[in-house]
């Protein structure tokens, strides 16, 4: 009878400590998964157009990114240019490569990138990489081996312990490559095989990388510093990593970072400003667009003063649908406005670019979405010219000729299960 008492009171108490111990990790989600507090809370006015020399001084200053002079920028597109140039460019390193990238997949282009920085390594030069933890899970270990075999630093950002739990959410998802300081690229390009050929089908997604020299270059180097600090615990110094620079071009630009848990507010701040010096047109043209309330107002209030607002989002060969449902729901009052969104028709669409009027460009691997703007480590480039503009407003109509317009009476007339649907995923706004 005392034997029975007693294991009634042990398996009680092993309830209590079963339901504090559920409590205690959904309340440690919650927290977790949850922004940091918005600080922007106000519409950005429309003080001056992106072609008015303040623009470029005001974004200067509060997204805390510097302007530099004399860049060359080339623009790839797909990924029958991307990968090639990068190769090129790590065949040719003398110095140092450090590489920092959210996707880094096992296939054809995970085992060429892997071959040619090991080959390096072992030529001497001093190779980093740097994969997020989440974004690198399908990745072969025979890959990791193949690198850090031969010399390479190979770090994954932020695994996942008991005591990173309150930071789980935080990912880097800027994709970087830095080669002896000198030149640069980003843009949307993941390591996987996803991104071969030139999107001409389903299996070969549509994306665009840069090719960045000139002065901004050491901004790129300073932003994967950043992150391998944090990291591997190095400091990165010296003329290796920050050789002198020289002019390359005519272009003015500037990267822009979003870090966390602190610096979200400069991408968001940076976005929002864009928007607000848009005077007759503004591109935009992402794989993930679901805009906070801010974001949706600021860019009704540019369609108020009479701005044209085009939009290049994926269809439903998108690789994440609960992002494109979450988007969709928020489509209503844009269309209302006059908002022309564009769904790409042949692949997924994976681009991130910002185009304000003919004057101004910005690209890189943050989307128009709160996990860019609120959660992730990302990196844009700004790129001040007319010239380099009118290439990417170009290369923005080939995109647009491939896609399909999405009128307000198709919105409104979806089935009421996608209507529901669309709304559930919504409320996940904040994680999309």
């Amino acid at each position: 009878m005392r034997f029975g008492l007693n294991l009634r009171r042990l398996l009680n108490s092993l309830k209590y400590v079963a339901v504090a111990v559920i409590a205690s990790l959904i309340t440690l989600l919650s927290i977790n998964l949850a922004p940091e507090p918005r600080i922007l809370r106000a519409l950005v006015p429309h003080r001056f157009d992106a072609s008015d020399p303040d623009f470029a001084r005001s974004m200067s200053s509060y997204s805390q990114g510097q302007l530099f002079d004399s860049n060359a920028v080339q623009t790839l597109v797909n990924g029958d240019e991307i990968f090639p140039s990068m190769l090129q460019a790590i065949h040719a390193a003398r110095s140092t490569i450090d590489f920092e990238t959210y996707i880094y997949w096992s296939g054809v282009v995970g085992y060429e990138f892997a071959t040619a920085l090991a080959t390096k390594a072992r030529e001497g030069v001093e190779v980093r990489v740097l994969v997020d933890w989440v974004g690198s899970l399908p990745f072969d270990e025979d890959l990791i081996e193949i690198m850090t075999s031969a010399g390479v630093r190979f770090q994954r950002y932020r695994p996942i312990h008991w005591y990173t739990l309150d930071r789980v959410n935080n990912r880097t998802h800027r994709k970087l490559l830095i080669v002896d300081g000198l030149v640069a690229f980003t843009g949307g390009v993941g390591i996987a095989d996803n991104w071969l050929g030139n999107a001409r089908n389903p299996d070969e997604w549509r994306d665009t990388h840069y090719q960045v020299k000139g002065p901004a270059v050491s901004a790129f180097q300073a932003a994967f510093a950043e992150n391998w600090l944090e990291t591997a615990g190095e400091t990165l110094q010296g003329e290796k990593f920050y050789p002198p620079s020289e002019p390359a071009g005519s272009l003015s630009a500037q990267l822009i970072l979003s870090s966390q848990p602190n610096g979200s507010e400069n991408m968001e701040l940076m976005m929002l400003a864009a928007i607000a010096a848009a005077r007759d047109h503004l591109r935009i043209g992402m794989a993930y667009f679901v805009p906070d309330d801010i974001a949706l107002q600021q860019i009704l209030d540019a369609r108020k003063r009479g701005v044209a607002v085009d939009v290049i989002v994926p269809n439903w060969l998108t690789d994440v649908p609960l992002v494109r449902k979450g988007s969709r729901y928020f489509w209503g009052d844009l269309l209302k406005a006059g908002v022309r969104i564009f769904e790409f028709q042949p692949t997924m669409y994976h681009p991130k670019l910002l185009i304000v009027d003919d004057v101004w460009t910005s690209f890189g691997s943050a989307n128009l979405d709160e996990r860019s703007l609120r959660l992730n480590d990302e990196a844009t480039l700004n790129v001040y010219g007319r010239d380099f503009a009118k290439t990417q407003i170009d290369l923005f109509n080939q995109d647009l000729a491939r896609s399909r317009q999405i009128s307000l009476g198709e919105w409104e007339a979806r089935p009421l299960t996608e209507k529901v649907s669309d709304w559930l995923a919504s409320r996940l706004h904040s994680q999309l």
